[in-house]
């Protein structure tokens, strides 16, 4: 069982196997100009990802739907999904951003004013100061207030039993109406691009965290129960690791300690970067004689997914850290350094975003 609302560690080899995702790396060879996620093994599996190397490589419609639920804080690990939709951006796809706030209010009790605010300060404002451009093909729209959607939602819901959502989502007998109705507006949310008045049926892709298969499946199994009624395309997806916390473990806007929030001021970022588990041996001598373990180090992997651009830069440390011929020390406050600069540049970059992500909504 996959719960898309807890803070657990998934097992990404075991999800391959059990779940029918298959490995990403196979696909490489078949794009252009692949993402730097999708180059370095982040982006790690697939659904039916061909449907959508064929729309790019031969300049067809496709659609991208990736969600926010506006519970918290919005930090470095989350900036993953924006940077994937940039490239997609670049690559000509309609991107539609739903605003989860009816899954916010059913799983996190928080009411629909707060879930607003939280969507225009935290998500929307870092969405446009990370680089997405707010007036080339984005659609973004709050759940609670989208018609289609919900129309969509409810004639879907009708080819949907209890047992099978007790079968993917572990729902019982104390799971509250509401949060049992949340996953259809998420089907809703990812099938409705695909809609007569909005283009008609397209290759849809929606990239996300392996903790979010369960609305994956669910959603491709209607779509084919619709399909002489409504003729989707079953979607794609594409699965993405976990950045690793401060502390160890998942990375989480629930637990402070573990996450770097892309609102904290740049001296603040550098600190708990600093602060960061490394993949070190106990003593320096150790470290000289065997090497790090960049595999379990969270600055490597900040240096893997955020701060380093070029592959020949990051193998490069990697090497290092292999041989012992550089110290976390020494590691650790470049990194550091790099991410104040980020969050620097960040910083500037929010200010100027924040009126245009207040008049998305309003």
């Amino acid at each position: 069982m996959i719960d898309p609302w807890s803070s657990a560690i998934v097992n990404y080899e075991k999800l391959i196997e059990e779940f029918g995702i298959k490995p990403f790396h196979d696909l490489i060879g078949d794009l252009e100009d692949p993402h730097i996620l999708m180059r370095r093994g982040i982006i790690f599996g697939h659904r039916d990802y061909g449907r959508i190397v064929k729309a790019i490589r031969e300049k067809d419609d496709f659609a991208v739907v990736t969600g926010m639920m506006p519970s918290g804080k919005m930090h470095i690990g989350h900036k993953m999904i924006v940077d994937q939709l940039i490239w997609y951006q670049e690559h000509g796809a309609e991107i539609y951003i739903p605003i989860a706030d009816m899954e916010s209010y059913s799983a996190r009790g928080i009411d629909f004013p707060e879930a607003k605010q939280i969507a225009i300060d935290e998500y929307i404002t870092n969405y446009i100061a990370l680089g997405l451009d707010p007036d080339k093909n984005l659609h973004i729209y709050l759940q609670s207030e989208n018609k289609t959607v919900e129309d969509l939602a409810y004639k879907l819901a009708k080819r949907v039993n209890m047992n099978e959502m007790k079968a993917i989502y572990g729902f019982n007998g104390s799971t509250n109406i509401a949060h049992l109705y949340t996953p259809m507006i998420q089907v809703a949310d990812i099938l409705h691009p695909q809609l007569e008045e909005l283009g008609g049926p397209k290759p849809t892709v929606v990239p996300v965290g392996p903790d979010q298969d369960p609305h994956i499946r669910l959603t491709r199994d209607v779509a084919e129960r619709f399909g002489s009624q409504f003729h989707f395309i079953t979607p794609s997806s594409t699965y993405h690791r976990f950045i690793t916390g401060l502390t160890g473990g998942k990375m989480s806007s629930s637990k402070p300690k573990t996450a770097i929030f892309l609102s904290d001021p740049p001296e603040v970022a550098e600190k708990k970067l600093k602060s960061a588990k490394t993949g070190g041996r106990e003593s320096l001598e150790e470290q000289r004689e065997m090497g790090g373990i960049p595999e379990d180090c969270v600055v490597y992997e900040m240096l893997l997914y955020h701060l380093l651009q070029s592959d020949a830069e990051l193998k490069e440390v990697y090497q290092q850290c292999k041989n012992g011929s550089i110290m976390c020390g020494e590691c650790k406050a470049r990194a550091a350094e790099l991410m104040k600069d980020f969050f620097k540049d960040l910083e500037k970059k929010r200010e100027k975003a924040r009126d245009k992500a207040e008049s998305i909504l309003n």
